[in-house]
């Protein structure tokens, strides 16, 4: 009886060992598939990435430097940091340089800085509970635009 134990739990003992390497195995083929494939969509994007950076290089190469193009838009936020929290900072970022975007690209001599300013000074947005409103302080316009606004909270609406 004793032998027999002692083979049935060396044959319990292999077929553990055998399940572990054959499992084993097959995960490493498994995932080392998967892995080729995300390299090979990465090499893919990262082509299609150099290809566009190439056409992009040759597109500012032969636009007429005389012209000046608006390329970027930059928003400096001047406001208190205990009032306006960094989430809503970066949305009202976000909802000014939408309000410009269809600027980008566009000469900067066929632009009117008064009216770039008076696009996003005295609008009100609304994030969350709170209303702020918007005070266009300073504007730069050359190949980039540069907006310098003052964030005021207006009201705190309590939702009981």
């Amino acid at each position: 009886m004793n032998k027999k134990s002692a083979g049935l739990m060396f044959c319990f003992a292999t077929g553990i060992v055998w399940g572990a390497l054959i499992g084993s195995a097959l995960t490493t083929v498994l995932v080392s598939y998967r892995v080729d494939l995300f390299y090979e969509k990465i090499a893919y994007q990262e082509s299609i990435i150099a290809d566009c950076e190439e056409k992009l290089m040759k597109l500012e190469k032969s636009i007429n430097n005389s012209n000046i193009v608006l390329k970027d838009i930059e928003i400096i936020i001047e406001a208190d940091e205990e009032q306006i929290n960094s989430i809503n900072n970066i949305e009202i970022e976000k909802a000014i340089k939408e309000k410009f975007n269809s600027s980008l690209g566009k000469e900067v001599k066929n632009l009117d800085a008064e009216i770039l300013m008076q696009v996003v000074d005295k609008r009100i947005l609304k994030f969350d509970e709170a209303e702020y409103k918007i005070d266009v302080r300073k504007l730069v316009l050359s190949d980039k635009l540069k907006i310098w606004v003052g964030i005021t909270v207006m009201e705190i609406e309590s939702r009981e």
